[in-house]
């Protein structure tokens, strides 16, 4: 498993590469998620306001709830790709020739994939927000990381990429 340089934005690997991607999604957080956050910021910021006069009455509106949309949205800022011969997982990368067995793990079997049956050496990278999940063993003797568990919406699509190399 390889990542981008420390300093570089964790979409930033997927995009820069050459030709267009033969598979690629974006894990952003459905609608209904932002709901809860949102609610629950205003009603601290609906605290502070009660509590104090002046400035500081509107001051953690202003605060709280754009620190909070922004988070929601860069939690689902990351992205799953096949492009130039890599699968592409947030900032990691995997060489297709090191893709092995690939397995899709149905919601209802998400729970045991990730609980008891979780290798601690695995590469995960889990959005609650996403159903289904997809297990890629990889083949590379260097590398220590057995396999590699993420979310997508699209696992016949992300399996299929992965076998026409």
């Amino acid at each position: 498993m390889s990542e981008t340089s420390p300093g570089a934005d964790a979409d930033a690997g997927a995009a820069t590469t050459g030709g267009p991607p033969r598979y690629s999604e974006r894990l952003y957080v459905t609608w209904y998620w932002w709901l809860l956050p949102l609610v629950g910021a205003g009603l601290l910021a609906a605290e502070v306001h009660l509590g104090y006069p002046g400035v500081r009455a509107w001051l953690p509106y202003v605060v709280l709830l754009p620190l909070t949309a922004l988070l929601i949205h860069r939690a689902g800022r990351t992205l799953v790709e096949v492009r130039d011969g890599e699968l592409w997982v947030g900032p990691a990368h995997l060489p297709l020739e090191h893709v092995g067995e690939v397995q899709v793990v149905s919601e209802k079997d998400k729970r045991r994939v990730l609980g008891p049956h979780l290798d601690p050496a695995a590469y995960v990278l889990h959005r609650g927000w996403v159903g289904p999940l997809v297990r890629v063993r990889q083949t590379d003797p260097e590398d220590p990381t057995p396999y590699w568990v993420f979310s997508t919406r699209r696992p016949d699509r992300v399996v299929e990429a992965l076998r026409t190399r």
